[in-house]
C-alpha cells in the first residue's frame, strides 16, 4: 500500500478546527457551499492525484522537457493529467461562476490542491501560474483584456506566465532592458529577452499569455519607468480563434535539479518586427501591478514548499513504521527481534522536526491564504483593511519560512530512510530537489528579508508590524486560560519581547548608521521573526488540541491531538531558543559578513 500523500485528519484539523473554514459559507460569495461540498472538492482532488499524477510522478522527474529546435516535448501523460485537472474545474477553483470557476474559498481550494501538488509537483505549476495571471488581469486589466484573455485561461484553453527576469539584470528589475514602442493602433511593439520563465513554452494549451515587464521608450530609468504588457504567444482573431504567430520565440530550455515537470525557458520577444503587447493599466505602473501576481506567487511558493515537506514527512513516517532495524540501546540480547526504526529516539527526533516544520509551514500558508480571501470577502470594511495590512506585512515570512524549512524537512526525510533515502526508488530525494528551488523562486531569502526589514517594517508608522503583534497577543490571552500551555505562553511572551527589543535597535540603527552594514544580517531578522510567527502558529494549534482533549475524544483523536502538543513542545524546546543567538548578532550590528573583503575569498 503506497504511503499517504497527505494526512486527511490533519487537513480536517487545519480547515475546520484551526481556521473554522465552515463559517465562510455565511459570506455571500460562498453561500452555495457547505462542509459537504468542501469535502467533495477535496476528495475529487485526491482522486485526480491518485489516478493521474501519482503513477507518473517519477516519470515527470526523470524525463525532463526537451527542445528539438522547433517545439518543446513533454511526457505525453502530463497532457492527460493536465486535461483531467482542467475538466474537473480545479484550474479555476476559486474563480467566479461566470468565468467558469467553482467559487470555492481559497483556503479550501488550497487544501484540495495539496493532493495534486503532492502527487504532481510542478506539473501543477502550469495551472497555478495561469490562475495567478488571470487574477492580475481581473484586478488591473481593462474589460476588453478580461473578455479576450481571462476567459480562455479560466477554461483551460490558454495558459499564463509572468516574464520578469532578464539575462543581464536577474532580480534587479530596475535594470531591465526589454523595450516597448507604442504603435499607431494604440498597442505596443515589445522587444527583449527573458530567462527562467516557468511554463514559458509547452503544448499543453492552444496559447500562452505572457505578462511582460518592459520599459516604454522615453520612460524614466529604474523601477518607476516599468510598464506591464500582455504578450501572447499567438495573436487571437475577433472570433477568439488562434491567429498569427506573435514572435515569442523559445530560445532554449533550462534543466533544473528539481521541479522538472514544468519548463523553465529563455524567451526572445520581437526579433523581427516586435511582438504585439497590450498595455495593462497605465504606463510606468507595471511593477505595482505585477506585485499582485508576485505576492500571490509568493504564497504559492510557500504552499509548494510546505506541501512538499508534508509529502516527505508522511512518506518517511510510513517507512519508519514498517522498516525493522536494530534494537534499543537498553536491549543487550542480539537474538531479540529487531524494532521498527520509528522506535529509535533519534528517528523520532527527525520525524518530530519534520512534523514541526511541515505542519507549521502549512498552517502558516493557510493563514496567509485566508487573509488574502478576507481582504476581498470579509463582512466589514475594517476586517478587509485589517486582513490586507496583515497579509502585506507577513507575505515575506509566508514565502520565506516554508521555503527555508521545507527543504530542511525533506533533508531529514532522506536521513530517516538512510541508504534508501538517496536513491530514486523512493521519492524523498526528489522531494528535496524539488523543494530546494523554493528559497530562490519569487525573490530569494535575502530579497524577502530586505523587503521585511527595510520596507515593510517601517511602512505606515509600523502599522503591519504592530497589527501582527496584536494578533499574537490575542492568542497569548487565550493560552493563559489553559494550565498545560502556561509555559509555552511565557516562552512566546519572552520571544515577542526579544523581537520587539531587536526591532527597536534595528529601526534606530537604520536611521543613524551605515544602512548597508545594518542590513547585512537581514536574513537573520526574517529567520528570527519567522520563528516567532511559527511559535505563535503552533501555540494556536496547541490551544485547539487542548480544548479538544478536554472533550474526551475517541482514542485515535487523542493520539492525534497529543501529537500536536508534542510537536508544540519540540518547537519551543529545540527551535525557538535559537532566536536569542540571532538577536545578539542583529542587535550588536555584527560586521563579520559586511567587512569580509573580496580578495580574502
Amino acid at each position: 500500500m503506497p504511503a499517504p500523500m497527505m494526512n486527511e485528519r490533519d487537513l480536517e484539523f487545519m480547515l475546520y478546527e484551526l481556521f473554522d473554514s465552515e463559517s465562510l459559507i455565511k459570506r455571500e460569495r460562498y453561500q452555495d457551499h457547505d462542509r459537504q461540498t468542501f469535502n467533495q472538492a477535496i476528495n475529487t482532488a485526491k482522486t485526480l492525484a491518485e489516478k493521474y499524477f501519482l503513477p507518473i510522478r517519477q516519470k515527470l522527474d526523470t524525463e525532463q522537457p526537451s527542445f528539438d529546435g522547433k517545439k518543446v516535448h513533454l511526457p505525453p501523460e502530463l497532457k492527460v493529467a493536465f486535461d483531467a485537472v482542467i475538466d474537473s474545474g480545479f484550474s479555476s477553483a476559486t474563480a467566479d461562476y461566470e468565468l467558469m470557476g467553482m467559487q470555492l474559498p481559497p483556503i479550501v481550494a488550497n487544501a484540495a490542491s495539496a493532493y495534486l501538488f503532492a502527487a504532481g509537483g510542478t506539473g501543477m505549476g502550469y495551472t497555478a501560474l495561469t490562475s495567478a495571471n488571470a487574477n492580475l488581469l481581473q484586478a488591473h486589466g481593462s474589460q476588453a483584456l478580461i473578455d479576450q484573455w481571462v476567459k480562455p485561461m479560466r477554461s483551460g484553453r490558454f495558459a499564463g506566465t509572468m516574464a520578469m527576469t532578464e539575462p543581464g539584470s536577474g532580480s534587479g528589475l530596475a535594470d531591465l532592458t526589454t523595450s516597448a514602442v507604442k504603435s499607431t493602433d494604440g498597442n505596443y511593439k515589445i522587444t527583449g529577452n527573458k530567462i527562467f520563465i516557468s511554463g514559458g513554452d509547452h503544448d499543453l494549451t492552444e496559447n500562452i499569455v505572457h505578462l511582460v515587464l518592459a520599459r516604454v521608450k522615453g520612460a524614466p530609468q529604474g523601477i518607476k519607468g516599468i510598464s506591464l504588457f500582455l504578450v501572447p504567444k499567438f495573436l487571437v482573431n475577433d472570433d477568439g480563434s488562434i491567429g498569427a504567430d506573435n514572435e515569442v520565440a523559445l530560445a532554449g530550455l533550462f534543466h533544473k535539479m528539481g521541479g522538472r515537470a514544468q519548463t523553465s525557458t529563455a524567451l526572445s520577444f520581437g526579433e523581427k518586427n516586435g511582438s504585439v503587447g497590450y498595455l495593462v493599466g497605465e504606463e510606468n505602473h507595471g511593477l505595482k501591478y505585477m506585485f499582485h501576481m508576485m505576492n500571490e506567487a509568493r504564497i504559492m511558493i510557500g504552499t509548494s514548499a510546505a506541501i512538499t515537506a508534508l509529502a516527505g514527512y508522511h512518506y518517511s513516517v510510513d517507512y519508519a513504521k514498517e522498516r525493522p532495524q536494530g534494537r534499543l540501546p537498553s536491549c543487550k540480547d542480539p537474538l531479540s527481534p529487531m524494532v521498527n526504526i520509528i522506535e529509535h529516539a533519534d528517528v523520532k527526533r527527525m520525524l518530530l522536526a519534520q512534523k514541526v516544520y511541515a505542519e507549521g509551514a502549512y498552517a502558516l500558508v493557510l493563514y496567509g491564504t485566508q487573509l488574502a480571501d478576507d481582504e476581498k470577502t470579509a463582512n466589514t470594511e475594517q476586517e478587509r483593511k485589517q486582513a490586507h495590512l496583515l497579509l502585506d506585512f507577513l507575505t515575506p515570512i509566508i514565502k520565506t519560512w516554508p521555503s527555508e524549512y521545507g527543504p530542511k524537512a525533506n533533508d531529514l526525510a532522506i536521513q530517516v530512510l538512510g541508504g534508501h533515502g538517496y536513491i530514486n526508488e523512493h521519492p524523498v530525494e526528489m522531494f528535496y530537489r524539488d523543494n530546494r528551488l523554493n528559497p530562490i523562486h519569487e525573490g530569494t531569502t535575502c530579497i524577502q528579508s530586505l523587503d521585511l526589514l527595510a520596507r515593510k517594517l517601517p511602512m505606515n508608522n509600523l502599522a503591519g508590524y504592530l497589527a501582527t503583534l496584536e494578533e499574537i497577543n490575542k492568542t497569548l490571552l487565550i493560552a493563559r486560560e489553559h494550565k498545560n500551555l502556561l509555559g509555552y505562553n511565557a516562552a512566546l511572551e519572552a520571544a515577542v519581547a526579544n523581537l520587539k527589543q531587536t526591532t527597536n535597535v534595528l529601526l534606530k540603527a537604520m536611521s543613524t548608521q551605515n544602512i548597508d552594514l545594518v542590513l547585512s544580517n537581514s536574513v537573520k531578522y526574517i529567520e528570527l521573526f519567522g520563528h516567532v510567527i511559527i511559535a505563535w502558529i503552533w501555540l494556536k494549534q496547541g490551544i485547539v488540541a487542548t480544548k479538544a482533549l478536554a472533550e474526551q475524544p475517541h482514542e485515535s483523536d487523542v493520539n492525534f491531538y497529543q501529537g500536536k502538543l508534542q510537536a508544540l513542545q519540540y518547537f519551543y524546546r529545540f527551535e525557538l531558543p535559537q532566536i536569542y543567538h540571532w538577536s545578539s548578532i542583529l542587535s550588536e550590528i555584527d560586521n563579520t559578513c559586511y567587512e569580509m573583503q573580496t580578495g580574502w575569498f
